[in-house]
C-alpha cells in the first residue's frame, strides 16, 4: 500500500498525518516522542478521501467545535493490546478524562502496561490520549509533551 502524508498547521505546532490507502494510520505532533516510527522520513505528500476528513477534524477541533471522531476513517497499526487500548480511548467524551488505573481496570491489566499503549496512540487528537491522566487528576505523561496535554484540556474545559 501506498503511504501519503500531509502537514497540518494547528496552534500547537504542526500534526503530521498519514493515511494508507483510505485510512489514516497516523497524526503526530512533528517532534513528539514515538513520532511515525518504522515510517520512511520522505513520505511523498498527498491528498486522500483520509486526509481531508482528518484536517477538516483538526481544524474543526481547534476551532472550539466537537467534530465526530468517526468521521476519520482509522487504521492506527499497533499490537492486538495496544488497539484494544486505542478502543477505549475513543469513548473518552470530550471534555472528560480517565486515569491509567481505570482503564487497566477495564483491560484486567496493569496501568503501567496501559500507560505504555496509550503513549504509543499513533492517531494523536482524534484518538485522544491526552484525556488520560494519573490517579487523583494529576497530568502525567504525553507523547507530545505536557505543555500540549495541558493545552488540549483547557481547550475542552477541563482546566481553568
Amino acid at each position: 500500500m501506498t503511504l501519503l502524508a500531509a502537514t497540518c498547521p494547528t496552534p500547537l505546532g504542526p500534526l503530521l498525518l498519514v493515511s494508507e490507502a483510505d485510512a489514516l494510520i497516523g497524526a503526530w505532533f512533528v517532534g513528539q516522542r514515538h513520532f511515525a516510527p518504522g515510517l520512511p522520513s520522505d513520505l511523498p505528500e498527498g491528498d486522500t478521501a483520509a486526509l481531508r476528513a482528518a484536517r477538516a477534524w483538526v481544524e474543526a477541533y481547534f476551532a472550539g467545535k466537537r467534530p465526530d471522531p468517526a468521521a476519520v476513517p482509522l487504521a492506527p497499526r499497533g499490537t492486538p493490546f495496544q488497539r484494544r487500548v486505542w478502543a477505549l480511548l475513543r469513548e473518552i467524551p470530550y471534555g472528560a478524562t480517565v486515569t491509567y488505573g481505570d482503564l487497566a481496570r477495564r483491560l484486567g491489566s496493569s496501568a503501567r502496561a496501559v500507560g505504555g499503549a496509550v503513549g504509543r496512540n499513533p492517531v494523536s487528537l482524534i484518538v485522544p490520549c491526552h484525556r488520560v491522566v494519573g490517579a487523583g487528576g494529576a497530568l502525567t505523561g504525553y507523547a507530545g509533551g505536557l505543555d500540549r496535554k495541558t493545552a488540549l484540556l483547557r481547550l475542552e474545559g477541563i482546566l481553568p
